[in-house]
């Protein structure tokens, strides 16, 4: 795919759209969510470390593949950089930036959201 706005991709969730608790996401940690099936599949994942929360759509710059292979596995072993099973491509998990493998320079596509009443939420 080649847009890099989440917001135009078919199924993306709306602004508003609460994903869960912030206290279900270990720290570090991260989970993917899904919205919708098929064509209209959107597959995001959203990655917690200290209180700080990033979101990023599922799918590596380079092969256009989801990042993991088993649910919610998307950081490396020592749980301080997002990996891709695929190739084995790293990122920093606040900004999503590719440091290493195929992909280096380009980013995972952001999507905002925000922590209120414990909740975490897309945002604006």
């Amino acid at each position: 795919m080649s847009t890099q706005d989440w917001r135009t991709r078919p199924g993306a969730p709306s602004t508003g759209t609460q994903l869960c608790p912030l206290h279900e996401i270990r720290e570090p940690g991260a989970r993917g969510f899904l919205f919708g099936e098929g064509k209209e599949r959107f597959d995001m994942f959203v990655v917690r470390r200290d209180a700080d929360v990033f979101a990023y759509v599922n799918e590596c710059p380079h092969a256009f593949t989801p990042l993991e292979t088993w649910p919610d596995k998307f950081l490396t072993l020592a749980e301080d950089e997002i990996v891709c099973s695929t190739h084995g491509a790293l990122f920093n998990m606040d900004d999503g930036l590719c440091t290493s493998g195929p992909c280096t320079g380009k980013a995972l596509i952001p999507i905002p959201v925000i922590v209120e009443n414990g909740m975490i939420t897309i945002s604006q």
